[in-house]
């Protein structure tokens, strides 16, 4: 079961995506009280399937042996979450939820692997399903860009907790920030990097390139002009919490920050939401409204990456790039004409394609 030829994430997504999205009926949506037309559930978790599986077989990608070790050596029996959670120096919910799995499924470690993703998995179908305008493309972008193998294979953990938080997405809309809160407390026993989307949420409220945003471009900007204060500033930020040795260790030291082709890639987004303000204001769209921000804060942390750090703030923008996979989708409908439309379907899906094979061989050397 071990995928080995990387090709087949996307052969699957055509075939079978096509397939599904041609022969079976989709169902009415309500969506921010409109009435909307999406796949059924069924054909969604259908469809996402075999990625889980191919999640849980994984192997030798990123994060996932030392996943598998960590997994493999901790506690075995409910009567040890206390004393295995006290132990546990950071992201003690994360080792609570790896006890209390292992005490239910014994020592498999595929089982594992399987049982988050589809956690994550679901959480991102829910909210694809509901708020994307075409919920194939945004699974499409999701694979091709590589966050499936990036997150689900590797940085399972912080993943978790990102898709945890984007489950939120309808509690967001409507403005019930309190529980939307809570879920960030607990995510962020999961990872604590999710206490950064308690600003984020505040911020991407509001119509599209907002004052707020603008503030925060413009924040970007002086960040990119003064990176060491910026460090500096970070690094007093940081004292007396885990990350307390973040810009002083070797990784932050000898990092040489995102690529410029990822920071392009995942700027195209808020780019596209810039060109179409137009539309995206006569629509009022609270979801589109969401995902233009998101994606804008995307491209701002990207950009700070590529100056200071990809390993550590260039993992910060999965928070906020899945609203990009909403937003992209929601343009092509409302921003062009039919014909338009499909050329820009066709020149999407080939761009990422080359970026999938771009990262997939030159970056990672897997290909």
């Amino acid at each position: 079961m071990t995928l080995t030829n990387y090709w087949w994430l996307l052969i699957w997504m055509f075939a079978a995506g096509g397939i599904i999205a041609w022969a079976l009926p989709k169902q009415p949506v309500m969506v921010m009280g409109k009435r909307e037309y999406r796949w059924t559930m069924s054909s969604a978790v259908i469809f996402v399937l075999p990625y889980i599986i191919w999640a849980g077989y994984r192997k030798n990608i990123g994060d996932t042996e030392t996943y598998r070790k960590t997994f493999r050596e901790s506690a075995s029996s409910l009567s040890q979450i206390s004393q295995a959670v006290s132990d546990t120096a950071k992201d003690k919910g994360f080792t609570f939820l790896t006890v209390l799995i292992k005490s239910i499924i014994g020592n498999s470690d595929i089982i594992f692997f399987m049982l988050i993703a589809i956690v994550q998995m679901l959480c991102i179908v829910i909210v694809f399903r509901k708020y994307s305008t075409n919920f194939w493309l945004s699974m499409f972008l999701f694979v091709a860009s590589t966050d499936y193998l990036s997150w689900m294979h590797n940085g399972m953990r912080q993943f978790l907790a990102v898709t945890i938080i984007f489950a939120c997405t309808g509690l967001l809309l409507k403005k019930k920030y309190l529980p939307v809160i809570l879920v960030i407390l607990l995510a962020a026993t999961i990872h604590g990097s999710a206490l950064f989307m308690l600003l984020i949420i505040f911020l991407a409220q509001g119509k599209a390139w907002n004052k707020k945003t603008l503030l925060f471009i413009a924040g970007i900007l002086l960040i990119i002009t003064g990176v060491d204060q910026f460090t500096q500033l970070l690094q007093n930020v940081l004292t007396d919490t885990q990350y307390s040795d973040m810009t002083t260790n070797e990784i932050w030291t000898t990092d040489d920050g995102t690529s410029f082709i990822r920071v392009l890639v995942y700027s195209v987004p808020a780019v596209f939401a810039f060109l179409g303000i137009k539309y995206i204001e006569e629509s009022g769209d609270p979801v589109v409204n969401l995902a233009a921000n998101m994606s804008i804060v995307t491209a701002g942390l990207y950009v700070v990456s590529m100056f200071t750090s990809g390993i550590y703030i260039g993992r910060m923008p999965i928070y906020t790039s899945l609203y990009s996979y909403i937003l992209l989708p929601w343009i092509f409908e409302h921003a062009f004409n039919e014909r338009s439309k499909k050329l820009m379907y066709a020149l999407t899906c080939g761009c990422y394609l080359v970026f999938f094979y771009y990262q997939m061989h030159a970056t990672w050397g897997i290909l």
